[in-house]
């Protein structure tokens, strides 16, 4: 058996290996990357539902304060100005996603994961508020109804 030739064989094996685990290597990252992103859309599109959701039950909770003028007025235009402020800079993220993030690094994904995240979980009790703030709203016109209907 020719030695040049076990040699060349020996050669050739380890850079198939050496190959075939960088190719698993890249496809792992590549996996990892289209996994961050689409949790990053999905971050995105959960946090403009709850946007939208605040904005629907701040305009709600206006429209059943204005039928009373008993009931004490609330800025109305600031909360507005409050969530389109968060839709910008839902947008603006957005648009990161769009421009930046096919060349961004796996740390950058995982940061503005994290912010969106953060945005989240403070916008969740004010939601909870919103909600316990409705339903308070709803029973107080209740009240009043029945009492102007006693009347």
């Amino acid at each position: 058996m020719n030695p040049y030739l076990t040699l060349g064989t020996a050669v050739l094996l380890v850079l198939l290996m050496a190959l075939l685990g960088a190719t698993w290597v890249l496809r792992r990252r590549q996996a990892q990357r289209g996994a961050s992103l689409r949790s990053l859309l999905d971050l995105a599109d959960r946090l403009e539902a709850d946007l939208k959701t605040c904005r629907s039950g701040l305009q709600q909770a206006h429209a059943v304060m204005s039928l009373n003028p008993d009931l004490p007025a609330a800025s109305e235009q600031d909360a507005q100005h409050a969530i389109d402020a968060g839709l910008r800079g839902l947008l603006q993220q957005r648009l990161w996603i769009r421009d930046r993030s096919p060349q961004a690094s796996q740390q950058e994904l995982d940061e503005a994961a994290a912010s969106m995240r953060s945005t989240r979980d403070r916008l969740q009790p004010l939601l909870q508020a919103l909600t316990q703030a409705q339903s308070d709203l709803n029973s107080a016109m209740r009240e009043h109804i029945r009492r102007d209907s006693d009347t």
